[in-house]
Parts: structure tokens; C-alpha cells; sequence
């Protein structure tokens, strides 16, 4: 592919011209299984309404094949398999090909020389206080064989993050600490090299309080692939009725009379996430919306049975477009892949110009560096004439001490 660089610039004019700031979005997943509701209220959703809200000039997406390989490094078929999953998720969602960027991380070779330059502006004491490295360390269980690639990967993140010169990072709030992370990095640099060429990113969170971390269908902390308390974008709809009817309740709502607790019931949570007036139209007309389904629960006479089965059908309606849409694209893979393609290639053209302004910063750019090579011409040439005037006295004074 041809790669176009702002070789017309000198490396001063780099760091003094005024930084051109478009709203761009990066943001993205991990391949390494079929993307579930989580994903969906945590981003997946929100990143399709900002792609055709028009506010931002640039959306992209990655799906971040090289990070997942730093925890499974000896099973890369599981994640050479799934890079096709969730792009067909991201299709069936909504996500445009034709608004939004989706690239795959492996095939820009750029972000990995970044992240080697970034970890030098890094200490392992920070990478250690990092929360969200220590969280997934803890739930990964590496004990003492932590993989390098892993506990490094908020350098490799704030990479991804400022080859694209992003402004914005749709994500849930356990992300904080790794944006807050590449702005350190980005700060690092600047102050280092004296040249401002990167963007600090912001973090943007779910507007739905009950999105950020939608909790799993067992009531745990998170929805997790590994845990199997997921409900994925494109399950079945007897999976789904069945993971839904035996979810997470309140273990003190013995009978139907019986008061409930609407704090850490997973029901509640997942309808404050999915639940809107229409579906109480549909569903439930008897409730005018979830603040009054929310408050019977809470007097008692309100059974668990009923609600589940309400929170079912606004599951079914919700996910049923995905689902067929997917099943639409599972029938032109080539297509998909041809996506992926095109996205990567341009992904690769804008992380290639980013790189090579951080390397006219750190001045690494040896040959594209004229004024570097004209000086170092100059100070050879001036030695030499130094050596040559020094050679021409000594012969001048051996021509004098053979006549004395």
C-alpha cells in the first residue's frame, strides 16, 4: 500500500504548527468470542448513535486481535475465529462500513513501534498501580507468570488510542485508569521531546447508569465470557428466555406478597438498561412505565416470574433485528472480510503519518531529516578542512627545519 507522510514539513515546523483537532473516536474489542449485552448498553449501542448523530468527523473501530493474543498466545485459532464474530456483530448492530472505520490491530504494524517508544516513557511501578491491570490480573489468575504482552498493554492501548489522534474513548467506567494512562503518556511525550504532535483522549461513558457495567445474568459484578453468564447478541430465543427465567433475583423474595429489593437485582438492572415506554404498551399495560413496576415490586404483590417474563420480551424485541441482520451478513462472508480489509488499509495510512511526526519529534527520522544530514556534511567538511590546514603548518615546518 502507498503511504502518503507530511514529508513537506521540517521536523521544527512539526512541533510548532497548530495541531488540526477533529472529533475522532476510537474505540473497540477484543476477539475472543461472540460479543453479548454488555458489550451492547456498554458501547456497541452508544457507538452506533454517535456514528449517525454526525458530531464527530472520524469514528474507528478495532477489534483488537493483538491484545487478546497477550492472554492467548497458546490458542491463536480461538482468536484467529472470533476476529469474524464480532465484526458481524458490529455489522448486525448498525455499525456503517460507510461511516465508520473498522480495522483489525494486527494489521497496523505501526501501533506496535509506538507502543516500543511509549515504554520507555513508562515505569513498571505505574503499570503496577494501574487498578484495571491489577483487576484483570487478579481475575486471569497468572499468579507469578504474568505474560509481558499483558501486563503492558496499557502501553500498547494508549498506541492504539494516539496513532489516530482520537479525542474521544466510548467506554465503561473501569476503562478510567487506562485513558488516564495515555494522557500521562501523551503528556510524558510532550514534555520530553518538547513537541506537541499527540492528543490527550477523554473518556466518554454510558449516559445509562445501569450500562456501565451490566452486571451477569448470576448477579456477579460483570458479564463475562468466562464466567458463562452471558447473553449474547445473537442467541437463540429459547437460550435467552431460558438464561433469563433463571436470573439473579432478590434471595429474600420468597413469596409474591413478600416486599422486594430493587438494589442488586439483576431483573431491575437489565431493564433500566433495555426498558422504554413502548414496551410497557406492548408488554405491560398495566405499568405506565419502570418507575411504577419498580415501586409495586417494592410494596410486595408483585412476583419474579412476572417481571422476568417481561424482561424477556423487551429481550426478544431488542435483539431479534440484530439477530436476523447477522444471519443476513453470515451469507456474504467475503464481503465482510473485504470490510475489514479496507478498513485496516486506511487505518494504516493515518497511524503511518502519526508515526512518522513521533519520529521527527524524537528526530529518528534519519533520512527523511535534510537539515540533519546538511549539518553533519557541514562539520565533516569543516573538520577536514581543519585536518588539511593542520597537515599544510606541519609540512611548513618540516620544510623549515631542513634548511636550518
Amino acid at each position: 500500500m502507498e503511504r502518503r507522510y507530511n514529508h513537506g514539513l521540517e521536523s521544527s515546523e512539526i512541533c510548532e504548527r497548530k495541531q488540526e483537532m477533529g472529533k475522532i473516536i476510537l474505540t473497540g474489542d477484543r476477539p475472543t468470542g461472540r460479543l453479548h449485552i454488555g458489550h451492547y448498553v456498554g458501547s456497541l449501542r452508544r457507538r452506533v448513535e454517535l456514528q449517525n448523530g454526525g458530531d464527530y468527523d472520524e469514528i474507528n473501530i478495532m477489534i483488537a486481535d493483538a491484545q487478546a493474543l497477550t492472554d492467548n498466545a497458546d490458542n491463536p485459532e480461538k482468536v484467529r475465529k472470533n476476529i469474524i464474530n464480532v465484526a458481524l456483530d458490529y455489522l448486525s448492530a448498525g455499525i456503517d462500513p460507510e461511516k465508520t472505520t473498522i480495522l483489525i490491530q494486527s494489521q497496523i504494524p505501526e501501533l506496535t513501534e509506538l507502543t516500543f517508544y511509549y515504554a520507555n516513557l513508562v515505569t513498571v511501578a505505574r503499570l503496577q498501580r494501574n487498578p484495571t491491570v491489577k483487576s484483570e490480573l487478579g481475575m486471569r489468575g497468572f499468579g507469578g507468570s504474568i505474560p509481558v504482552g499483558f501486563f503492558t498493554y496499557p502501553i500498547s492501548q494508549a498506541a492504539d488510542i494516539t496513532a489516530f489522534k482520537a479525542t474521544t474513548v466510548p467506554a465503561g467506567e473501569d476503562q478510567e485508569p487506562m485513558i488516564e494512562q495515555t494522557r500521562e503518556i501523551v503528556r510524558s511525550f510532550h514534555h520530553t521531546y518538547n513537541c506537541e504532535v499527540l492528543v490527550e483522549p477523554e473518556i466518554l461513558l454510558p449516559e445509562n447508569q445501569a450500562s456501565m457495567r451490566l452486571p451477569g445474568t448470576d448477579g456477579k459484578e460483570k458479564m463475562s465470557k468466562s464466567l458463562g453468564n452471558c447473553i449474547y447478541l445473537s442467541e437463540e430465543p429459547d437460550d435467552i428466555k431460558k438464561k433469563v427465567m433463571s436470573m439473579f433475583t432478590d434471595p429474600d423474595h420468597l413469596r409474591i406478597e413478600d416486599p422486594g429489593k430493587i438494589e442488586g437485582n439483576t431483573v431491575f438492572t437489565y431493564l433500566d438498561a433495555f426498558a422504554k415506554p413502548e414496551h410497557f404498551e406492548e408488554f405491560l399495560p398495566d405499568y405506565a412505565n419502570l418507575d411504577e413496576l419498580k415501586d409495586h415490586y417494592r410494596r410486595g404483590g408483585l412476583g419474579d416470574v412476572k417481571v422476568k417474563k417481561f424482561l424477556n420480551s423487551v429481550l426478544q424485541t431488542t435483539l431479534e433485528p440484530i439477530r436476523n441482520r447477522r444471519r443476513e451478513y453470515e451469507k456474504n462472508i467475503d464481503y465482510v472480510y473485504e470490510v475489514l480489509r479496507k478498513g485496516s488499509e486506511k487505518a494504516e495510512e493515518t497511524a503511518a503519518n502519526t508515526l512518522h511526526e513521533v519520529k521527527e519529534a524524537m528526530k529518528i527520522n534519519y533520512f527523511d531529516d535534510k537539515e540533519l544530514i546538511l549539518q553533519q556534511q557541514k562539520e565533516f567538511d569543516e573538520a577536514a578542512k581543519e585536518r588539511e590546514a593542520l597537515e599544510a603548518r606541519k609540512a611548513r615546518s618540516r620544510a623549515a627545519a631542513k634548511k636550518v
